[in-house]
């Protein structure tokens, strides 16, 4: 009876690690190349055999980090343009919002959050907080929330329409985190159709009890939504100002970041 031999757990991860490093070579002689180069000169240059650098090539132009034109030359391909624009924004908002959120935490003395989407949740990347009250609602950097529970998640869901809302209920099944939590697909379209007149969202107690939020949606110079301004504090505590507050600083930080249309 024959037998298959499978390599150890160690080599197959020292094997992946190795094309990674090959992939990486590939890319930076691609990246010091302002002309698309052959595969021969490629191979030449990172001391790969031809069919090695041919096969890692071929995967990542089907991935598009590569483009392959014509002639058989490579170059960068347009998904790291994207990738970079992405990490850009993101590094971008940090900075440009930063600012804003100190100017309106020092309005309302209360902790003001910059979230991002990262799949079904939101991860909140900076806030400002004081010390000055009593009760303070402090939303750790990093933190994650789903969407359905939060402000921010919810002007998300309003902007990708209520087809992706009804996949993203679907997926989800809109767990409850208190008894104020949306756990019905209908309620939670009827409420983002309320987000797109007015341009701002409210977690009344969703996600913690005593506790509210008011998000507004901040966009990039391409008018993406790209990340969620926000308001966290006790339900006793917020005044009927905010909503427009929120909304009027998250416009303020679009315009900052190139949104001509806040």
């Amino acid at each position: 009876m024959k037998t298959t031999k499978t390599a150890p757990p160690d080599q197959d991860n020292r094997s992946s690690i190795q094309v990674i490093d090959r992939m990486m070579s590939l890319l930076d002689v691609l990246a010091y190349h302002i002309q698309p180069i052959s595969l021969k000169q490629l191979a030449q240059i990172t001391n790969l055999h031809p069919s090695s650098a041919h096969r890692i090539l071929n995967v990542m132009v089907g991935k598009g980090p590569v483009d392959k034109i014509e002639g058989g030359n490579y170059r960068l391909g347009l998904k790291l343009l994207e990738l970079g624009n992405l990490v850009r924004a993101r590094l971008d908002i940090r900075r440009e919002a930063l600012p804003f959120m100190q100017a309106l935490h020092h309005e309302i003395g209360e902790t003001v959050n910059l979230s991002l989407r990262h799949g079904d949740e939101v991860v909140y990347v900076e806030r400002t907080v004081g010390a000055q009250a009593m009760m303070r609602v402090v939303q750790l950097v990093g933190a994650r929330a789903p969407l359905h529970i939060t402000a921010v998640g919810k002007i998300f869901l309003a902007d990708a329409g209520d087809a992706q809302a009804l996949e993203y209920a679907q997926r989800t099944g809109l767990p409850a985190y208190t008894e104020h939590t949306i756990t019905h697909a209908k309620a939670l379209c009827d409420e983002l159709a309320k987000i797109r007149k007015t341009g701002y969202a409210f977690d009344h107690e969703e996600a913690e009890k005593g506790v509210a939020c008011i998000g507004a949606g901040i966009r990039d110079a391409e008018g993406r939504l790209i990340a969620g301004l926000s308001i966290s504090a006790p339900v006793d505590r917020h005044d009927k100002s905010w909503p427009k507050q929120v909304k009027e600083t998250a416009d303020a930080i679009s315009r900052a970041l190139g949104y001509r249309h806040a």
